[in-house]
């Protein structure tokens, strides 16, 4: 990472200020005034929508005859991260684009409904569910993010005792590390993590890591089953001249280092920033790269708008926020600055051919003292390597079944990891959801 180069730094206040709450939370009276706006359809499509199904008419009924603490528990029976979904699943294209309401081009609020009510019982310290009787079973989760938590959370439910084991000092894996600092503010990915753990039965071992401390085998010897929610360990590379220049970091990292740093206005941003990509990780590395105080920041992108995986709402942001974005181009080479540092960038224009993205001839250079990749992430399989407990492969992933049961009988995957997921958090909670319930009927015979 490079050193502080912003011409004008930031108070610490005015950074407080930038990374405030980018959804507050609502107001009971407005809580209820945005219920009943909601059809409560028959059938409602929002419910297909949602990766993990929740009943949210049902829910939004309970919030507009003041009982919150009931459509909580609606929305944590089928996902237990709502509160964390509530503030980052990206509604504006699942349950909110498919609300009847849409067609006003004014859905119903859905997400900001469900963090209501999920707040509301967080902030009371119950958990509103209650294990069943000890099986005597014993369960091993791999990864501390939202598909082993979902996953753990279950099968404790479910009366069975479970391990948790996390390669990072804190639990909440992507929750933790990875989410722009100002959609989840005050601690809240540590403040759901003890929530999911105080229904009791699990424990968490944090700083162990696959094929580091613990392995494969020993797991699958040791548990009754074994739930791999290993995340993507490793980011791709750009693949050009001047990558390794001082200046030019993962936007990953460069996420995880503002999330973990206890004064924000502390990290390090370049003055002229450039960052590559066109997902939700590049969207929140520029938006808060200019949050921090930097004068310019472009992304850069090598497709058009409505190629980015980042949602139109999200793009829109970005704008507003006074990050500048630029379609059809992709890196060439990058040259160092006077200083021996990355100085600019250069691209090459690109176009669609029949479906296929060339170059067109065309170029041009951006000035930048500070680059971010952010052109996605690969699963690193180093940790199931060299065990006789081997697990299938798939295009690089770990290969699961609908019930997330892998090839080997004791052994179950889900979240990032696993051959053709989504990239969403609300995806890997209902990954480890139903992981979780293959578990127990295998366990069980149910």
């Amino acid at each position: 990472m490079p050193s502080d180069i912003r011409g004008d730094r930031l108070s610490p206040a005015e950074v407080e200020s930038n990374f405030a709450d980018l959804h507050p939370l609502l107001s009971k009276h407005e809580a209820v005034v945005e219920a009943d706006r909601c059809y409560f359809c028959h059938d409602a499509p929002c419910v297909t929508a949602c990766p993990t199904g929740i009943d949210i008419p049902l829910f939004i009924r309970q919030i507009l005859t003041d009982n919150p603490s009931g459509s909580a528990k609606t929305i944590l029976s089928e996902n237990i991260l709502g509160g964390m979904c509530a503030r980052v699943c990206p509604t504006e294209t699942l349950c909110e684009q498919a609300c009847v309401r849409e067609i006003e081009h004014k859905p119903v609020r859905i997400g900001e409904l469900q963090r209501y009510a999920t707040d509301h019982l967080m902030e009371t310290g119950t958990q509103p569910f209650e294990r069943a009787p000890l099986t005597g079973k014993k369960a091993a989760v791999v990864g501390a993010g939202p598909a082993g938590l979902s996953c753990a959370h279950r099968l404790a439910m479910l009366g069975h005792e479970v391990t948790i084991f996390e390669a990072k000092e804190k639990g909440g894996g992507l929750n933790e590390y990875g989410i722009a600092a100002y959609k989840a503010v005050d601690e809240f990915a540590q403040k759901e993590l003890d929530f999911v753990l105080s229904i009791g039965g699990i424990e968490l071992k944090n700083g162990v890591a696959l094929g580091r401390d613990v392995t494969l085998d020993s797991l699958v010897s040791d548990f009754d089953a074994v739930f791999l929610g290993l995340g993507l360990g490793a980011t791709n590379g750009l693949g050009v001249d001047g990558e390794a220049l001082d200046g030019v970091a993962d936007a990953v990292d460069f996420i995880e280092d503002l999330r973990q740093a206890p004064a924000m206005e502390k990290v390090a941003v370049g003055s002229n920033v450039v960052v590559i990509g066109g997902g939700m990780t590049a969207i929140d590395a520029a938006v808060q790269s200019k949050l921090l105080g930097a004068d310019e920041v472009t992304l850069v992108y090598r497709r058009g708008a409505d190629r980015m995986n980042a949602s139109p709402y999200e793009q829109s942001l970005a704008k507003e926020k006074g990050v500048v974005l630029r379609h059809w181009a992709r890196p060439e080479k990058i040259d160092a600055g006077p200083d021996g540092k990355v100085g600019s960038i250069s691209f090459a224009r690109t176009k669609d051919e029949g479906g296929k993205l060339v170059d067109t001839g065309a170029q041009f250079t951006l000035e930048a003292d500070m680059v971010l990749k952010a052109i996605g992430q690969t699963f690193v399989p180093v940790p199931l390597q060299g065990n006789a407990a081997e697990i299938a492969l798939e295009s690089g992933r770990i290969k699961a079944g609908a019930d997330r049961r892998s090839s080997h009988p004791k052994i179950w995957a889900g979240g990032d990891a696993v051959a053709g997921g989504e990239d969403l958090t609300v995806a890997a909670v209902e990954d480890g959801k139903q992981a979780a319930l293959s578990i127990h009927n295998a366990l069980t015979g149910a």
